[in-house]
Formats: C-alpha cells, structure tokens, sequence
C-alpha cells in the first residue's frame, strides 16, 4: 500500500493550517476594530470560500494562478515555476477553503475577550503588544486552537479545490481525497474503503481533541465567573 496520499495530505494540511492560524488571529484581531459597515463587508467577503462550492473555489483560484493568468503567468515568466498542478499548489486551495473556519473562531474568542483587561493592563503602561501577546491570546487560546484543529481538518479532507489546482498524480500530487475518488472510478472499492476509513479515523481524532478544548473553555468560564 503506497502511504504517500497520506503523507502529503499531512503536509498539505499542516502547512495551511500554519498559514492560517497567523492570518486568521491577525485578521480578527484588525477586523473586529473596525466600524460595523467595513467589518460586515470584510466578514462577508473572508467568509465567501465557506459557502462556495469547493469546485468554483477552484475555478477561480486557477483564474489567478493559471500559467496563462496575470499572477501564474508573472510567476512562469520571473521564476520559470508553474503554480498549479504540483503538490504544493493544493496549499493554496486549502488556505483558502480552511481560512474562514480559523477567521470566524478566531473572532468570536477575540469578541469574548473582556476589554477590562486590556484597560487594566493600559493603566499599568503596558504596550499594546504585550497585552496582545501576553493578556488577549492566553485568555483567548482555547478558542484559538479549536479553530486551528478544525482548519486542519478541513484541509485535510479537501477535495474540489485541490483536484482542480493540484490535479491527481500518484507519488507526486496523489492526496487521500484524491486517491479516494481514483480508486472508486477504476472500480478499486477495497483499497478505497482502506483510505476512507484512515480519514474517518484521523477526523474523529481532530473532532475528540475540538470537543475536549471547547470543555476546557467552557470549564474556565465557569471558574472565571465563580
């Protein structure tokens, strides 16, 4: 049994999990100070990839990052490097597909932070960025890595966006989702059934480790409000 769509499935997704968890904290960080009008439209517009099918995500990024588009066709020009049909180019749709799931997390821990401490900690002449850094993100971490996890799990089981960006080739772009749908179309259900059933393992795994962080948070709420 040749291991590499699920090597490559854990890369793929534990880089754009990386990618996201930076730009998804960052964003709502920025985003939920702005004015109400602005903050709806960016939500909106971040949140677009959530409700898209996963094929018109893929669509549209292969717009951009076609080698006969503005952006593929600078990159094939300048660095004689193709952006699409090469493993890592299913990190670019798996960003943006596990993007909003760690933008919309991310911003509801940030909008359940009491500004009080940041008050407090503003009166001892502490800098902004030591309260983000030292205040908002420890009180907002459960929240925080609940989104991460599930970010990850949804790159990982992604599928339209990847096939269209990445395409299929064994032991090179080959991801479990991709390999799933190969092995059903030359009638290989036996091995097929073999990789759904480590990705519903590897889920129900990411799924037990979001329900334990969202205990833990709900447990410290409790104890903040004794």
């Amino acid at each position: 049994m040749d291991w590499y769509p699920l090597y490559n499935s854990l890369r793929i997704a534990a880089i754009s999990t990386f990618v996201t968890f930076f730009f998804g904290i960052f964003s709502a960080y920025y985003i939920a100070k702005t004015p109400r009008v602005i903050k709806g439209l960016l939500d909106v517009v971040l949140t677009l990839p959530l409700v898209l099918p996963p094929t018109v995500v893929g669509y549209l990024l292969l717009r951009v990052l076609g080698p006969k588009r503005l952006i593929g066709a600078w990159v094939l020009a300048v660095f004689d490097t193709k952006l699409v049909m090469t493993w890592w180019s299913a990190i670019f749709a798996t960003v943006v597909v596990s993007f909003p799931l760690m933008y919309r997390t991310a911003r509801g821990a940030f909008e359940a932070f009491d500004p009080a401490l940041a008050y407090a900690g503003q009166t001892l002449g502490l800098s902004n960025s030591y309260i983000f850094w030292r205040i908002r993100l420890p009180y907002c971490r459960q929240g925080i890595l609940a989104g991460a996890v599930l970010s990850f799990a949804r790159a990982l089981g992604e599928y339209g966006a990847t096939s269209m960006l990445a395409g299929y080739t064994p032991g090179r772009t080959a991801t479990i989702s991709t390999t799933v749908y190969q092995l059903w179309r030359t009638d290989n259900d036996a091995l097929a059934f073999k990789w759904v059933m480590i990705n519903i393992a590897i889920s129900f795994v990411v799924l037990m480790a979001v329900n334990m962080l969202e205990r833990r948070e709900r447990a410290q709420k409790e104890v903040r409000r004794a």
